[in-house]
C-alpha cells in the first residue's frame, strides 16, 4: 500500500518585472490546505519561486515585533519580501545581513490588495541565503532561458496555464522576452557591487 507523500512544488525562477505583474492567483481544489498558485503572466503556476537579485535595503517594519521588509533588485526590477516570527530562519538572515548583498531566495508569492484596489506582489521567504556575484550571474542565465521557454509555448493551445494568463491578464509577453534578453546583455557589464575604482 503506497501513502502519497506530500511533496513541495518546484520553485520557479522569475524575474521581478513579471513577478510584480502576476496579480492573479488561484487554487486547483476546493480542499482548504489546497496549495496556493501565482499565474505568471508567461503562462505558468507557480507556488513558489526562487530568486537571486541584490539586497539593497532592509527595515523591521514591525510593531509589536520583529517583521523584516527587505528590498532585492535584479536586472528586471525589484522584489520585496516580508519575514517575520512564522519565517525565523528568513528573518534572522534579514536581520544579520548588511546590504548590499547578493542573496539567494526561496519563498512562496503573496498578493495584497490596496484600499484603491491595486495588486501588490511580494515574497514570503522560505530561506535567504547570501551568494556570490557567479551565482547570481548564473540564476540570470537560467531565469532567463525559463522565462525565453515560457513565452515561447504562450501560443501552445495544449498549455492551460498560458489560457489563464491570456483571460487574466492583458499584457503583451514579448516584454518579458525583450527583459530576459536585457538581462543577459547586462551580465556583460561590470560587477555592480565592486567598489567604484
Amino acid at each position: 500500500m503506497s501513502q502519497s507523500v506530500p511533496t513541495r512544488e518546484v520553485a520557479r525562477r522569475v524575474f521581478a518585472e513579471e513577478f510584480n505583474d502576476a496579480g492573479y492567483t488561484f487554487k486547483e481544489s476546493d480542499d482548504e490546505r489546497a496549495p496556493v498558485y501565482a499565474l505568471l503572466p508567461t503562462g505558468e503556476r507557480a507556488n513558489r519561486v526562487f530568486l537571486v537579485g541584490t539586497l539593497t535595503e532592509k527595515e523591521d517594519v514591525g510593531e509589536d515585533s520583529e517583521y523584516w521588509r527587505g528590498r532585492i533588485v535584479d536586472p528586471t526590477g525589484t522584489f520585496f519580501v516580508y519575514a517575520g516570527q512564522y519565517q525565523p530562519e528568513a528573518a534572522s538572515a534579514l536581520r544579520e545581513l548588511e546590504p548590499p548583498a547578493y542573496v539567494a531566495v526561496v519563498g512562496k508569492p503573496r498578493t495584497y490588495e490596496t484600499d484603491d484596489g491595486q495588486v501588490n506582489v511580494s515574497v514570503r521567504p522560505e530561506s535567504i541565503t547570501q551568494v556570490d556575484a557567479a551565482t547570481r550571474n548564473r540564476w540570470v542565465v537560467e531565469t532567463a532561458e525559463r522565462t525565453l521557454e515560457r513565452v515561447g509555448a504562450f501560443e501552445d493551445e495544449g498549455n492551460e496555464y498560458a489560457r489563464m494568463a491570456r483571460e487574466h491578464y492583458d499584457l503583451p509577453v514579448d516584454g518579458y522576452k525583450s527583459a530576459a534578453v536585457a538581462a543577459l546583455e547586462g551580465l556583460e557589464e561590470t560587477d555592480e557591487l565592486a567598489p567604484e575604482a
